[in-house]
């Protein structure tokens, strides 16, 4: 990788598991990337990176809760978190890495003063889900648009604690005013959003959620498993390129953007 790259950095720590699928997408769309433990957050700095990622997987055994002590052990890193917010550069949480930034008040974060408002509490289902589903695009998000509006992707999921629950209606209708739920899960056709295609029963199907910047993302479904469209299942795979490519590439693109 030459040193001009644009450099992402996955975050880790004991208990994360889908790292290796990150780094690798990440490098596929063009990053240089590399594993950042948190043990090392200091000795380098977050600003050297053009995006950060947190990975799935069961962070700390997902003890007291799923990401909780992950985010505790973020939490000292926050002004330097904010930082990198604030000069319009991606940070997202994939599965685990959701629950951390929704651990860290950092989703949906309405008043930027990091107040929990939500949780991803446990499926409905009362069990671990992993298997396919569909996400259809609900924003106008300027990351993701120009890729996925008006079309409906095969995702995989894997989590026990993934339902969006809000702690009003108040901020459930801003997290809507604000345009902050990118992905809400459907069917194959868009016709139908019951169990199983919601696989944890989220609030209005949500899938996915950004800050109001748009900027700080997190998504229960694993777009990094399936970057080639051969790992995807039936007619999840009639696009020419698997759904983790297209979401990959929309973060380069938006990245290159930004730093050039």
């Amino acid at each position: 990788m030459q040193s001009n790259e644009l450099k992402a950095g996955i975050l880790r720590m004991e208990g994360t598991n889908n790292e290796e699928e990150a780094f690798l997408s990440l490098r596929r769309s063009g990053f240089s990337s590399e594993f950042l433990h948190i043990t090392k957050i200091g000795k380098k700095k977050l600003e050297d990176y053009d995006l950060l990622f947190i990975p799935g997987g069961f962070s700390a055994g997902d003890y007291v809760r799923a990401g909780a002590i992950f985010a505790s052990r973020l939490a000292p890193h926050m002004h330097d978190l904010d930082k990198f917010i604030d000069s319009g550069k991606i940070l997202i949480g994939v599965c685990n890495g959701f629950q951390v930034l929704s651990e860290l008040g950092m989703l949906p974060d309405l008043d930027r003063e990091k107040k929990r408002t939500m949780v991803l509490a446990i499926n409905n289902s009362n069990k671990f889900e992993c298997r396919y589903t569909y996400v259809k695009y609900t924003s106008k998000n300027r990351i993701f648009r120009k890729y996925f509006d008006g079309k409906i992707f095969q995702v995989p999921v894997a989590h026990m604690e993934g339902k969006v629950v809000f702690d009003s209606k108040n901020t459930l209708d801003s997290v809507i005013d604000n345009d902050q739920m990118l992905f809400q899960y459907t069917n194959y056709d868009g016709t139908d959003s019951s169990y199983p295609w919601n696989p944890n029963g989220s609030l209005m199907d949500i899938a996915a959620l950004s800050n109001r910047g748009g900027n700080v993302i997190g998504l229960m479904p694993h777009p990094e498993r399936v970057y080639y469209n051969f790992q995807m299942m039936n007619d999840g795979n009639h696009y020419e390129k698997g759904t983790g490519q297209i979401f990959f590439d929309a973060l380069y693109e938006y990245t290159k953007k930004l730093v050039s």
